[in-house]
């Protein structure tokens, strides 16, 4: 197993986030990505290898090119302004009956290329997406290679990014570029299985009018949890998509017995959609020690779920995501990776 890693990734620092009404202090933070580096090689769980250049064609065919061309040159704009913040988050949003239309000002700009004000901009958050995009597109091209399993150590996450929009710290669709990446190399039908706490919306839109590409996740209800507005059981695809998306939305506290019914149901699901490869939004941030979710997966479960995402057989690519207990996110990300190449044949 080969881990794909840039360093990039710390390039975007942001120092705070807006919760409940107050700036505190970030929690999606570079050494999360550095816990797990070191838990990963410590496992000895193979080579860490950099990723190749990005794909510039490939990240405009997930994401509208005026939306790459916005977070590019965004921290040239704002210094340019005279702006004096450290990092930037939107406040005014393009809600129902508000125009659509891409506004002239800067924070106009913004608030139209977000859907959170949660989510800071600072000056190397371009930078460290693109990082975080090419991370996990190389680890597709090692499955694509064929390599049974692989894991892209994705920093800043990338399963809440839409099409047009980011937010829930992601920026650019890291389990989108990498699901693409494998349709560009032949593989016929792609499935992407989320299984962090958070809703993987950005993943569902990207892919919701579409049949080669399943897309199934196990996450809190977003009637009463982050980020709300999709997710719902009854979001089953559109058009050419449908049935091609399998929400399984479960309640505040749900136990790991609730939790792994849930995955034999999304397993069976991509065995039926006939998937020839498999990318997993792995956010580990279902542990009950995780300080901004509320399910109770013990650190012994996440092995339990390698095992039995590796007795499936697919070649399967991990694309980091969420999970904010840094003291137990290296522990858990090496439980998952552990337990699935023990279940690889020989």
């Amino acid at each position: 197993m080969k881990t794909v890693f840039s360093p990039d990734h710390a390039l975007h620092h942001p120092l705070n986030e807006l919760s409940d009404g107050t700036l505190v202090p970030a929690v999606e933070i570079p050494s999360r990505a550095d816990m797990v580096l070191a838990a990963v090689t410590a496992a000895g769980l193979g080579a860490v290898v950099a990723p190749d250049p990005l794909d510039e064609a490939l990240l405009r065919r997930v994401h509208a090119p005026d939306y790459v061309d916005f977070l590019d040159g965004f921290w040239d704009r704002w210094l340019a302004e005279g702006r004096k913040g450290a990092e930037a988050l939107p406040f005014c949003f393009p809600t129902r009956g508000f125009s659509q239309h891409v506004p002239d000002h800067l924070d106009g700009a913004l608030g139209h290329y977000a859907f959170d004000a949660g989510t800071p901009v600072g000056p190397g958050t371009a930078r460290a997406a693109r990082a975080s995009a090419s991370v996990a597109a190389s680890g597709a091209a090692l499955i694509a290679g064929g390599d049974k399993l692989a894991f892209s150590l994705c920093r800043p996450p990338g399963h809440h990014a839409m099409p047009d929009q980011f937010g829930g710290y992601s920026f650019f669709n890291n389990a989108a570029l990498a699901a693409e990446t494998l349709r560009d190399a032949s593989a016929g039908r792609v499935a992407i299985l989320d299984v962090d706490y958070h809703h993987g919306n950005g993943t569902q839109a990207i892919f919701y009018d579409r049949s080669d590409v399943f897309f199934t996740s196990i996450h809190a209800d977003p009637r009463e949890e982050y980020p709300y507005f999709l997710g719902h059981a009854g979001e089953t695809g559109n058009g050419p998509g449908e049935g091609a998306t399998l929400n399984l939305p479960l309640p505040k506290g749900t136990l790991a017995a609730t939790w792994f019914a849930a995955l034999e149901t999304a397993l069976a699901a991509i065995t039926r959609h006939g998937a020839e490869a498999l990318v997993v939004s792995l956010g580990v941030d279902a542990y009950e020690g995780d300080p901004i979710s509320h399910f109770k997966l013990a650190s012994q479960d996440f092995s339990r779920l390698g095992e039995r995402l590796g007795a499936i057989g697919l070649p399967t690519l991990y694309v980091m995501e969420g999970g904010y207990a840094v003291e137990a996110i290296g522990t858990n990300v090496a439980n998952v990776l552990t337990g699935h190449a023990a279940a690889l044949p020989g």
